[in-house]
């Protein structure tokens, strides 16, 4: 059986629907819901690291904290972990790691592909 840990919003359609796919493919899911216990800047560059995508690929910049903290196509990486890591709303969701792979679950059934 996979363990896999799903960075958890529940509240998001998407990210209910990722741990319905994870649960019924009987993989042992850790539940952390983000908002309630946000990444720092280290869990977050970690969680970049096991993504192998850069911290642009992870924010929502379609979020009212994106501008309100003066991000824009030209913020670097340090300004948006430091931005995630104030906001953890700008974090895009849901997020499952398995060992040293991670996918963004968008669309849900990427998730999926940590059980292979």
């Amino acid at each position: 059986m996979v363990a896999v840990t799903l960075y958890h919003n529940p509240r998001c359609s998407k990210s209910r629907a990722a741990l319905a796919l994870l649960e019924e493919r009987g993989a042992a899911v850790e539940v952390v819901r983000y908002l309630a216990t946000p990444l720092d800047e280290a869990g977050l560059r970690e969680l970049l690291r096991r993504l192998g995508r850069p911290a642009a690929e992870l924010v929502r910049r379609s979020e009212p904290e994106y501008k309100a903290a003066g991000l824009g196509p030209a913020s670097d990486e340090d300004q948006l972990l430091a931005a995630m890591a104030t906001h953890p709303k700008l974090m895009e969701r849901p997020v499952a790691v398995a060992g040293e792979r991670a996918v963004i679950g968008r669309p849900p059934e990427r998730v999926l592909e940590l059980l292979s």
